[in-house]
């Protein structure tokens, strides 16, 4: 299984990344996790998006699934698409939060992704076994866990502390988790982690790295990347265009 990252800024698109996206394939299958404002530009340069397998949309808000709208304009009309439906999974009420974002009116986009409406479970995409769970944040989120080949990735989405996350990653060679907000009072509950949340959520489950990642351009990557490590020793930065084997 390999990791690259399209895109991790984290809230918005930032000056040295776009938002979120990770593609992760395994025996030439390319899976999408997210794909968030301003990656559709950033995967043109690490794979040829007729190359997409899958996407999977963690959840509905712009920095997660925004650049599904590019992807419409691509394949209708770029000459390159070889017409084939992807297959697009995300929460419910996805179809029509893409469509119209890509258009006012609202039009279908079933001619470019076939959408399927996911809730917690476990399914098989292509050679993965998907297992999600939802997370804590204001809408609905699912985590995500893809085992194949005898490997495992976590990806949490967004989520605060959450111990159904904890628990999808148990054991899981890499945990790739968002650490949003820095370690300050005041910060609400079940929206994002801290670096050192997602360090003690790395801990806990057992995992073999961590990948800190969906840090915001505003805040402090090295600090994140510093607390996680204080309670995680095996933690790394997730950064834009980094390859990840597993």
């Amino acid at each position: 299984m390999r990791l690259t990252v399209v895109g991790c800024s984290g809230s918005a698109p930032g000056p040295a990344s776009p938002a979120s996206c990770y593609l992760v394939e395994h025996e030439e299958f390319a899976l999408l996790l997210d794909l968030g404002n301003g990656a559709f530009g950033a995967l043109q340069a690490v794979l040829d998006p007729a190359m997409v397998d899958a996407v999977y949309l963690s959840h509905l808000h712009a920095d997660h699934c925004l650049d599904v709208a590019p992807f419409v304009v691509w394949h209708r009309y770029s000459g390159r698409s070889d017409g084939r439906t992807v297959p697009l999974y995300a929460p419910v009420g996805a179809d029509r939060r893409l469509a119209t974002a890509y258009d006012p009116d609202g039009g279908p986009i079933d001619d470019v992704f076939g959408v399927t409406a996911i809730g917690a479970g476990s399914w098989a995409i292509g050679p993965f076994e998907v297992t999600t769970v939802r997370t804590a944040h204001p809408v609905e989120c699912y985590a995500v866990r893809l085992d194949a080949g005898g490997r495992s990735l976590v990806y949490t989405g967004d989520t605060g502390p959450s111990a159904d996350v904890v628990e999808l990653a148990r054991g899981a060679d890499v945990l790739l988790a968002e650490a949003a907000h820095p370690d300050v009072p005041g910060l609400p509950d079940g929206l994002h982690l801290t670096g050192r949340q997602a360090g003690e959520h790395a801990a806990a489950a057992g995992v073999g790295r961590l990948l800190v990642t969906h840090v915001p351009a505003w805040v402090d990557a090295d600090a994140q990347l510093a607390a996680a490590r204080a309670v995680f020793p095996a933690s790394e930065l997730a950064r834009h265009a980094g390859v990840y084997d597993i």
